[in-house]
């Protein structure tokens, strides 16, 4: 008789032997195949530029190995801390120095790549520059026979941070060209757009910098993560866990159907009658075709002159089909009053406003009049 198999069971024998499973966080099939190209042509071109500037000959090699591990990180995590322009160029060059300082003291060389490593780790974490391939440099300035030996402390500058060099500046080309983020810029924490001291309202509630600190105090464990990155990754992960839990409320279940707009070669004059006379904060502007093209509010229309082509604003948009609840970070960073929602040809279906937001979400919650107290 055979019995069933456990679904958890079953999982749990499939992941086993599942190939290429993802090791990173959103390490996608996309994000892999970009890091293979930038390396290949990382690596060729950083040999090929300098046996070009330095001849070539067993007097020099034109590549050192730690490149190699400098290029795993340069392309596959180039997020991470230790991947950043000056982990790279100080992480290998210092750490060369020091396995350089180490073979010069102590001749015994099982002793001398101890030490370099070391040291090496000493150095790095000090310069802010940590960068693992720094101890396979440091290794390499130790363990490279003659060849090292005859560069003495120039081996730290020539090959090692010569390399590093070009390797960074391919890969700032390369990253730019393919239109990600390198170096990696942790985006500026959001500012209360009235210029007072209060927080924005969207921090004022849950998590804050001092819960994060306390809680990887309380872990006792490094991460490669960038403090910042992981308060927005966490603010995230709360913003999709709301969504989630209200997926069935859709923007065209909340949105306002009958949107007043304006074309672009109205008059400023007529526009501003338009937002007093229907109480509103943002009014679409449609091309001939009826296509939206942008918003204006009071603040806009207070620079135009003849038309108010000149004042036009990008608009926050999204789609009928979205989660109403997505539209949160918008609607409470403190400037845009509306989003509009557009078909795929960007014509106008409807418009959600911080007020019809703010309904939805009252409706959520629980309507329990005995939690409430008797002020009467």
């Amino acid at each position: 008789m055979q019995y069933p198999v456990s679904p958890k069971v079953g999982q749990s024998r499939f992941r086993r032997f599942r190939l290429f499973s993802p090791i990173l966080a959103g390490a996608t099939l996309r994000e892999r195949l970009i890091a293979c190209f930038g390396a290949l042509l990382a690596i060729g071109l950083t040999g090929v530029i300098s046996g070009y500037l330095f001849g070539q000959g067993p007097h020099l090699p034109l590549i050192v190995a730690p490149m190699g591990a400098s290029a795993v990180l340069l392309f596959a995590v180039p997020a991470s801390p230790l991947a950043q322009p000056w982990s790279i160029i100080g992480g290998n060059t210092i750490s060369a120095m020091m396995g350089i300082i180490a073979s010069y003291f102590f001749r015994d060389p099982i002793i001398a790549t101890g030490v370099g490593v070391s040291l090496a780790i000493g150095a790095m974490s000090f310069t802010r520059c940590l960068h693992p391939p720094g101890g396979a440099a440091a290794l390499t300035a130790v363990l490279g026979g003659p060849v090292v030996a005859g560069w003495g402390f120039l081996f730290p500058f020539v090959p090692v941070a010569l390399n590093s060099c070009i390797l960074v500046g391919l890969g700032l080309l390369f990253h730019k060209l393919s239109r990600r983020n390198y170096p990696h810029v942790v985006p500026k924490p959001a500012e209360n757009t009235h210029q007072t001291v209060d927080l924005p309202s969207a921090a004022r509630i849950g998590f804050r910098d001092e819960d994060v600190d306390a809680a990887l105090e309380a872990l006792d464990e490094t991460f490669d993560i960038d403090r910042a990155d992981l308060s927005r990754l966490l603010q995230q992960v709360e913003l999709q866990a709301v969504i989630r839990s209200n997926a069935g409320i859709s923007c065209a279940d909340i949105m306002s159907r009958d949107v007043i707009a304006v074309g672009e070669a109205s008059e400023p004059e007529s526009a501003r009658h338009l937002l007093l006379k229907h109480n509103i904060r943002t009014l679409p502007v449609k091309d001939p075709e009826g296509r939206l093209i942008g918003t204006v509010g009071l603040r806009e229309l207070a620079t135009s002159t003849e038309t108010i082509s000149g004042a036009i604003a990008r608009p926050a948009v999204a789609r009928p089909s979205d989660a109403a609840l997505s539209l949160l970070p918008v609607l409470t960073d403190g400037r845009t009053h509306a989003v509009i929602i557009v078909d795929d040809d960007y014509r106008i279906l409807g418009l959600i406003s911080q007020t019809d937001l703010l309904s939805a979400v009252a409706r959520l919650l629980p309507n329990d009049s005995a939690a409430i107290p008797d002020v009467a």
